[in-house]
């Protein structure tokens, strides 16, 4: 008989069973609920709702369950329904009546909610280390790279001239926030609801503040039907790992790109490339390609959970049951992707003479010929025509800038003279954009500098 079996004269179809049953998903939060099942129980002797030994016992013998989780010799059952009573279920078989005293003031709806809170808190955790040693092999590569000038691009056309160190600190900027958001959203995840019961509370003097003290949590619900009903949090989580994979997946567009015979920008090492069945020459980023695909996934998971959530009245309903499969799938999900992304990134070869080469090509450095003519005394929107049409007679004639000769400039504006030569070196355009948050290597080296800073931070 199921423990909330005595109302009904029929047993449970085994279908419906089954298709009522959580237990196949969330037997992972099992250490969440024992862990909150003890503090529960300690509560409860505190508070003299039962005995200090009966209390003592209850915690005992939650600790034994564990164990046996953890070795492998309990097993949990389809028939039990979830985690929450397969767990009650293993501590009434052991200690009896005793263990039935456990679940007095409680509902599995706070309870799950507990549990939830608890896991997204511990996975949040997690993910954040690993963004952070993300953030080190990216600070590494740009370390590395402050001379490597390359191409940077808008609408996928090149634009102006940049470093390999510059680019990879955009990344360290969008991951940090990333780290940023995920400690923010932290903050609601760590609010405790038990003591919420089904949706009313309870009649029993619990300290609800001595329960969040002993599971670390920052503070607790003050509505019952919210501290039930609530899953903002799983929400917001959702979201903002969808963010991170959005930022991994642009990255790996790029990488994928730049991978490419036409790019030749960097190669991907052969232990995180794959080749093909038919083709003998292939070695494909199949890393970078699985990574962009499972964003999608992601995102969905943030979809199912808006979907589930969008319709429901207050308090508790089973739909809610499905946030734990989406959340749980995009949280295996982005801790899958951060750390083979940043082994593929940490063993690739950058090919540096060609990204050089490439940042040559394409009037890079045009802006900087317009500038070179606005410190002439000539307006910037003239500047910028005068440049346009050396851009379009360079063109025709199949030259780069720095091939015109100085009676071809003249030809086209008798202000320019030979120092335009070293206005549009490709060193000279990275070098003088100084400015905090430019390419030049003292800003980069003051982002990389605010960079390892931020990994010191705790979060």
């Amino acid at each position: 008989m199921k423990l909330w079996g005595g109302r009904f004269e029929k047993g449970t179809d085994e279908l419906v069973n089954d298709f009522n049953s959580s237990i196949r998903f969330d037997k992972r939060m099992y250490k969440q609920d024992i862990k909150g099942s003890t503090a529960h129980a300690k509560m409860l002797g505190k508070c003299g709702v039962i005995t200090e030994e009966e209390s003592a016992f209850i915690v005992k013998t939650l600790a034994e369950i564990l164990d046996e989780i953890e070795n492998g010799t309990a097993q949990f059952m389809i028939d039990a329904e979830d985690i929450h009573m397969n767990i009650e279920t293993m501590l009434i078989a052991k200690i009896g009546d005793t263990g039935k005293k456990l679940h007095t003031g409680r509902s599995r709806n706070d309870q799950v909610a507990l549990d939830i809170r608890m896991y997204l808190r511990d996975e949040t955790d997690e993910i954040i280390k690993m963004l952070k040693d993300l953030l080190r092999v990216l600070i590494n590569i740009a370390k590395d790279n402050l001379d490597t000038i390359m191409p940077g691009y808008t609408h996928l056309q090149k634009a102006q001239p940049i470093t390999l160190a510059h680019h990879m600190c955009a990344y360290t900027q969008m991951f940090e926030r990333d780290i940023m958001r995920l400690a923010d959203c932290r903050k609601r995840i760590n609010i405790m609801p038990l003591g919420s019961g089904a949706l009313a509370a309870t009649t029993y003097p619990f300290d609800r503040e001595f329960v969040a003290r002993e599971l670390g949590f920052d503070g607790i619900t003050y509505n019952s039907l919210d501290g039930v009903s609530d899953r903002d949090f799983v929400i917001e989580m959702s979201g903002a790992l969808s963010i991170i994979m959005m930022h991994l997946s642009r990255f790996c567009e790029e990488l994928i790109l730049w991978n490419t015979n036409e790019f030749s920008f960097v190669e991907m090492d052969d232990s995180c490339s794959t080749g093909s069945s038919i083709m003998p020459q292939k070695k494909n980023p199949d890393v970078a390609e699985l990574i962009r695909g499972k964003a999608g996934r992601v995102y969905g998971s943030l979809m199912t959970i808006l979907t589930v959530m969008k319709g429901i009245p207050l308090a508790y309903n089973k739909d809610m049951q499905e946030d734990k499969e989406c959340i749980f799938d995009a949280v295996d999900t982005v801790k899958l992707c951060i750390p083979v992304f940043a082994k593929m990134l940490d063993t690739m070869k950058f090919n540096k003479d060609v990204m050089y080469k490439g940042a040559g090509g394409g009037f890079t450095n045009a802006t900087d010929a317009a500038d070179y003519l606005v410190r002439k005394n000539i307006p910037f929107r003239k500047a910028h025509e005068i440049v346009g049409k050396t851009v379009l007679y360079a063109t025709k004639h199949g030259k780069a800038l720095s091939e015109l000769t100085l009676d071809e400039y003249k030809a086209i504006c008798p202000e320019i003279d030979g120092d335009i030569y070293y206005a549009i070196d490709l060193k000279t355009c990275v070098e003088g954009r100084k400015i905090i948050g430019g390419p030049a290597k003292e800003a980069v080296l003051k982002t990389i500098e605010k960079d390892i800073s931020f990994l010191e931070k705790e979060f």
